[in-house]
Formats: structure tokens, C-alpha cells, sequence
């Protein structure tokens, strides 16, 4: 069967990312493994590298990129959709507070559901609210588990410290106090995809004359809950 699609970049840079799956490689490996020429596999690496595609080891050998499997999550986001209504009404109900479910989509975050409260003051978050990541309990929860870089990377102006998401880490769910809005409290925790990485985090939010200045004291427990309940469906169907 004919492999090409017709588009020579793509199926050269198809042959870069199948021969990193392998493992990781030299440039002298990669040519090896692609039949390229060395300039044609170095400029392509490089190239994918940009994007995040591939990536280097502490060796400096190519790898594949952290970006691959971001968008396998992506993949998975359907499920994760299609399982979050039900998760998040339940929450919404046993807490009485609007409830969110959050991804992270580059530098920022975005609302991907939502619960409203059904009556009385609300934090009201539509979905496809895109929100910064450098304040509120979800953008903890978005950050705590990333790799160091980019951990670091994001505490660049955030509100919240490392020794914060170290606790967030610890304890597995994360709190804010008017971070994202003077006046709103919130309460996260993570869910994580098939193979363990965070994939997205469930929030419950309200005024902070309700849910307190100490809102995980009131509410982690269920977020908690309804954030594995998440997960072990994700597992079930992954």
C-alpha cells in the first residue's frame, strides 16, 4: 500500500515523529530510522521541535513532544464532556453552588461546563469563558501537576506561589479567596486522563460571605469526589 498522502512534508515529518516512537534518537539515528537526508531530518526536528511536537532529552537527543500528548487528550474530550453534565448537576446539587469544568488551552483556561446554581447570587462562568491562569483554584489545579518548566513558567505574575501548589499537590485539590474576582471563593481538583496526566479540573464557586474564607473546609470533599468520579469514567472507556 502506498504510504505517501501526497504531501511530502507531512509524510517526511510523519517519518520523524514514527521513528521517535521508538525512543529517543541522535540526528545520526534519525536518519537512520528515516532514510531523510541529515539536513532534511535535522530541519524537520527542529522544525516539530518549535511546535512542541518534539522535544530533547537531558542527552539532547530528539524525543517526542510534550504537545502529542496534549492533543491525545483533546481527543478524549467528548467523553469527558458527554460524562461531565451529569457529574457536575450532582455537585451543583449537593453543594448548592454553580460548578465549572475547566481545560487548559495554552497560556489560559477555558470553561468547557458548567452548573449554574439555580437561584440567589451565583458566580455565573458560561461555557467557553476563556480565563487567565494565573489566578483561581482551577488554574492551581491546571498548573500544580505540569512539568517543572512550565510550572515555573506559569508562577511568571500568577497570584498564587509554589509552596501553594506544592500544598495543592499534597492534598489534592486546590482553594482561592477573590483570586480570579474580589468577592468569590472556589474549590478545585483534578481529573485526570487514561494514563494519569491532568487533564481538566472541577470547580465549585460562589460568593465568599457563603462559602467562607476557608471554601475547601466546606466543599473539597465533594469536588474531590466528583472530580475522581470524572476520572474513573475516563479510565472505564479509555
Amino acid at each position: 500500500m502506498d504510504k505517501s498522502s501526497g504531501v511530502g512534508v507531512l509524510d517526511k515529518a510523519s517519518l520523524v515523529l514514527g521513528a521517535l516512537e521508538a525512543g529517543p534518537q541522535n540526528l545520526a539515528g534519525l536518519v537512520a530510522a528515516t532514510g531523510l537526508a541529515r539536513p532534511t531530518a535535522y530541519r524537520l526536528a527542529v522544525a516539530l521541535e518549535h511546535h512542541r511536537l518534539v522535544g530533547r532529552d537531558l542527552q539532547g537527543r530528539f524525543v517526542l513532544g510534550p504537545r502529542l500528548g496534549e492533543l491525545a487528550a483533546a481527543a478524549g474530550e467528548d467523553r469527558l464532556l458527554a460524562a461531565a453534565g451529569s457529574i457536575l448537576n450532582s455537585l451543583r446539587d449537593t453543594t448548592a453552588e454553580s460548578t465549572q469544568l475547566y481545560r487548559r488551552q495554552g497560556e489560559q483556561r477555558m470553561c468547557v461546563a458548567a452548573a449554574e446554581r439555580l437561584s440567589g447570587l451565583r458566580d455565573t462562568v458560561p461555557v467557553g469563558t476563556v480565563l487567565s491562569m494565573a489566578a483561581g483554584s482551577a488554574a492551581q489545579v491546571l498548573l500544580a501537576w505540569e512539568e517543572p518548566d512550565r510550572l515555573h513558567r506559569g508562577l511568571k505574575g500568577a497570584r498564587f506561589t509554589a509552596s501553594m501548589l506544592a500544598a495543592v499537590r499534597r492534598r489534592g485539590w486546590a482553594q482561592s479567596i477573590g483570586e480570579r474576582e474580589a468577592g468569590v471563593a472556589s474549590v478545585s481538583a483534578p481529573v485526570r486522563g487514561p494514563g494519569g496526566k491532568v487533564i481538566a479540573a472541577v470547580s465549585v464557586s460562589g460568593p465568599l460571605e457563603r462559602l467562607t474564607r476557608q471554601p475547601g473546609r466546606l466543599h473539597a470533599p465533594s469536588v474531590v469526589h466528583a472530580a475522581n468520579s470524572l476520572t474513573e469514567l475516563l479510565r472505564a472507556h479509555g
